[in-house]
């Protein structure tokens, strides 16, 4: 007796005490015969016998998926992507009956009633529409809850990288979130995370929603700067992930707002995970307590020598190297100082030696006081 004859005889003992669809039943048997269509085996050890009763294990539901496929259509309407894929909530009296029928009649290595519909949802989507189907690393992922008839689509995050040049003072680097979510996005602050766009975070996350849509965007900044600093040369590179976009391209140029100007700004694979290794190219305006002379600024040079360790209140401890010092005595009392140091060096700190030694403070044997600085380049 052959594999197909054997199949048979089950298959009919199975349809006198259960009804089933022509998708049930042709699952429980397709991946022993090697079978693509679940529907068409089983229409065909039925020999096409029909039936009023609903199938005992999905209740007919196979019938019914052009309506989710509708649903998947209308959720993703507004957005662009290549690729989908597809995952099911469904009812547990729907898998309990699936589960009994594979244990009565011992069918093994054989898929669920679940993973078959999500199967189906995905040929009926990719006959719709072209998509791709990937089941790794979809653009798309949609989740279809057949127990109260929704959809929902979640839309992968894309990364992007860029710079940004201040030449105003004034505008802060981060955006304070929205009062009421604390940043996570609700209603209120139109699922953003911030309710005002009035800082560098702010400024870039409102052009970057207008051009690929999202709710929050969540940035990775490469060092910082105080609220009256400059950022020149080059500007600070950062990097942004923007969660489910509506678009996953555009063309993106350097573009100015007023005194803040984004460039290299580009599409990435993901953000950095590690913390980027850089050096700055910072000018400090510096006034003492006591008049100083031009001979005790070359105490300055020592700098180069020793690395500049710092203190943080959580008990850490690291070292800042700095590679280049130059001066200019403006007054008895103010001289600008530009140095080249490692990224991560806190400016004001350094300067009145504040759990930083050593400190120009501390060098000069006097009070001094960092009254504003500037970023001349960053280099990553």
């Amino acid at each position: 007796m052959t594999d197909y004859q054997k199949i048979i005889i089950l298959a009919n003992q199975i349809l006198k005490k259960y009804e089933l669809c022509d998708n049930c039943l042709g699952r429980l048997f397709s991946k022993q015969l090697h079978r693509s269509s679940n529907k068409l085996l089983g229409k065909k050890l039925k020999k096409n016998l029909n039936s009023t009763k609903k199938c005992y294990i999905c209740k007919n539901l196979f019938e019914n998926l052009n309506h989710f496929l509708k649903l998947m259509l209308d959720v993703s309407s507004n957005y662009s992507f290549l690729s989908f894929s597809v995952g099911a909530m469904i009812k547990p009296s729907i898998i309990d009956r699936d589960d009994y029928i594979r244990s009565k009649y011992k069918l093994k290595g054989i898929d669920s009633v679940k993973t078959d519909i999500t199967k189906e949802l995905r040929k009926l989507f990719f006959k719709k529409t072209k998509k791709i189907i990937d089941l790794l690393d979809s653009d798309v992922t949609f989740t279809v809850n057949l127990k109260d008839e929704s959809c929902e689509m979640r839309s992968k995050s894309i990364y992007l990288s860029g710079r940004y040049i201040k030449t105003l003072r004034g505008i802060p680097q981060k955006q304070k979130s929205c009062e009421n979510c604390f940043g996570k996005g609700c209603r209120i602050c139109n699922f953003h995370g911030i309710s005002e766009f009035n800082s560098i975070e702010g400024i870039i996350s409102k052009f970057l929603f207008k051009k690929f849509g999202g709710t929050t965007a969540k940035f990775t900044w490469i060092g910082g700067e105080d609220k009256s600093s400059l950022v020149l040369g080059t500007g600070r590179p950062f990097f942004v992930k923007i969660k489910n976009p509506l678009k996953r391209n555009s063309k993106l140029n350097s573009v100015t707002f007023d005194s803040l100007k984004i460039t290299n700004l580009k599409i990435i694979t993901e953000s950095p995970k590690k913390p980027l290794k850089f050096n700055s190219l910072i000018e400090l305006k510096i006034s003492t307590e006591n008049d100083i002379d031009s001979k005790n600024l070359k105490k300055l040079k020592d700098l180069k020598k020793l690395p500049v360790v710092v203190y943080e209140k959580s008990g850490k401890r690291s070292e800042k190297k700095v590679f280049s010092i130059k001066y200019k005595k403006n007054s008895k009392n103010t001289f600008t100082l530009v140095i080249q140091s490692e990224g991560g060096l806190p400016v004001k700190r350094f300067v009145s030696s504040i759990d930083v030694t050593p400190g120009i403070s501390q060098i000069l044997n006097t009070s001094c006081m960092c009254q504003e600085f500037d970023f001349l380049d960053i280099k990553v």
